[in-house]
């Protein structure tokens, strides 16, 4: 089998980040641990992650994990990863940052059900860095293929009763999706459920 074709059929570890000398060394970081079992793709901003999951989505190849910088020009890391769960929704998603943001990381949990919530910088990623990968990847190969069940919840930015609701799916652990009702997608959710 040849060198490219290999690499084709190895899932993919995804990371994104806008800053040039962060997206290469979360990259070489996570290439020199899981280099030879995953192939690691980074991208410099949300929009250009999704431009390469759309072709890794019609080429067949499959995503274990995102890594996402929190805070990134055009789109957040929470907006890419609730873009992206929509072309593969079983990937774990860590969210990286630099900033002890915990309104950012409950915010994270309830809209993409964020599986962790990473400080910048990783050092030493063998202590902080491949401890969380490892997990995520073992619970992404424990799911395989099978899609796991969740309810889309259209929620509103600014009502209280919205936030209930999402805290109360969370604190019960109940799977769901949260999707902002101003938004395209959320409209259409809406507009789907005024005509059953």
């Amino acid at each position: 089998m040849s060198a490219p074709a290999e690499q084709a059929r190895k899932p993919v570890i995804l990371t994104v980040d806008d800053d040039p000398a962060v997206s290469r060394a979360v990259a070489r970081d996570l290439r020199r641990h899981y280099g030879e079992r995953y192939r690691i793709v980074r991208a410099e901003s949300g929009a250009d992650a999704i431009d390469t999951l759309k072709e890794l989505k019609l080429r067949g190849d499959a995503v274990a994990v995102f890594v996402a910088d929190y805070r990134m020009p055009q789109m957040s890391g929470i907006e890419f990863l609730e873009k992206a769960m929509d072309f593969f929704p079983l990937a774990r998603r860590v969210l990286l940052t630099a900033y002890a943001d915990t309104h950012a990381a409950i915010d994270a949990i309830n809209v993409v059900d964020l599986d962790h919530y990473l400080l910048k910088p990783w050092d030493p990623p063998e202590e902080k860095l491949y401890p969380v990968i490892d997990g995520l990847l073992e619970e992404w190969r424990s799911v395989g293929d099978r899609a796991m069940p969740y309810t889309k919840v259209i929620w509103h930015r600014y009502s209280d009763r919205s936030w209930e609701v999402r805290q109360f799916l969370a604190r019960n652990e109940y799977s769901f999706r949260a999707v902002n009702s101003e938004e395209p997608k959320g409209q259409q959710l809406l507009e789907a459920s005024r005509s059953r």
